[in-house]
């Protein structure tokens, strides 16, 4: 009995291979419990209290929540946090997917690595500098947009000053920034289609819709839902070029969620109701994950 309980016992060269395990991964895991997980408890915690830096905390319960979901504010800007997240990870992810099927094509490789280099330049861009110089094109009397369209006799156009048109200017700079990531990704997951079979559905005269959608889309799902779900995450947390371009305005028209929390926390010192948004943004996000993870059990091929 003894012999076997000494067999089952770890010998010293593993214990010390364990230590040695264990001390690689304590630097990472003390700051991300210190950076990661403390904050996330601590903004939970708050997210049901009243905080004042001076005066301390005051548990209230639901009341931070209830004032978000009553507020006709923040119901708006809610809204505003959606319907951009919707827009831009529709176009970012779309036009991502096209642009990758022109350029996986023969050509000559130069011409190749300029277009993947002009497409994709505006991804190592900083979004503050970016959203700089996009006021500059979209500026209402100097703006570079609106010289052309007035050279052509047409109107200008208020991008950033009209309500119903500020959300849309901010998407078109973001897919303009953006789209080329999804590109390269694209690409890559282009070249992992085998290309026995699209050579055999060309010499059996198939069309290149139907070589698409049966073919091509089929293998290359998995990278599609993975840009989904990686655009929706990015989209929904927007700030600098919201804040940039428009500040949230003109009114709420384009304010979202992350500026309004800003805004709640160091503005007005809400540190509760700001946390409690934070919470609010958090399992939106998650449940959006949720669903396109349960969604791509059924229309993604394993």
């Amino acid at each position: 009995m003894n012999t076997i309980a000494e067999k089952r016992r770890p010998s010293e060269l593993s214990r010390a291979q364990a230590r040695t395990g264990y001390l690689f991964v304590m630097p990472a895991t003390v700051l991300y419990m210190t950076f990661v997980i403390a904050p996330v408890v601590v903004t939970s915690i708050l997210a049901f209290a009243y905080y004042d830096p001076m005066l301390g905390s005051q548990w209230v319960g639901f009341d931070n929540f209830v004032q978000f979901f009553t507020d006709r504010r923040s119901l708006q800007i809610l809204w505003n946090t959606l319907r951009f997240a919707l827009f831009a990870v529709t176009f970012n992810v779309s036009i991502g997917l096209i642009l990758a099927l022109a350029l996986n094509r023969v050509m000559p490789s130069w011409l190749l690595y300029l277009f993947r280099l002009a497409f994709f330049l505006p991804v190592i861009i900083a979004a503050a500098f970016v959203s700089i110089v996009w006021g500059y094109f979209y500026g209402d009397d100097l703006g570079v947009i609106n010289y052309y369209i007035r050279l052509l006799g047409l109107p200008g156009v208020r991008w950033l000053t009209d309500a119903n048109q500020a959300m849309t200017s901010i998407i078109i700079m973001d897919v303009w920034k953006n789209t080329g990531f999804f590109m390269i990704v694209f690409i890559a997951a282009l070249q992992g289609v085998p290309k026995n079979i699209i050579e055999a559905a060309v010499m059996d005269g198939t069309s290149a819709w139907r070589q698409f959608f049966r073919i091509t889309l089929p293998y290359i799902s998995p990278v599609v839902f993975f840009c989904i779900v990686y655009a929706s995450i990015g989209a929904l947390q927007v700030f600098e070029s919201i804040v940039i371009l428009t500040q949230g305005g003109p009114g709420d028209s384009t304010r979202s969620l992350s500026i309004l929390i800003v805004e709640e926390g160091f503005g007005s010192f809400q540190i509760g109701y700001a946390a409690s948004i934070s919470v609010v943004m958090t399992i939106i996000i998650l449940i959006i994950t949720a669903i396109q993870q349960f969604l791509s059990r059924r229309w993604v091929q394993q």
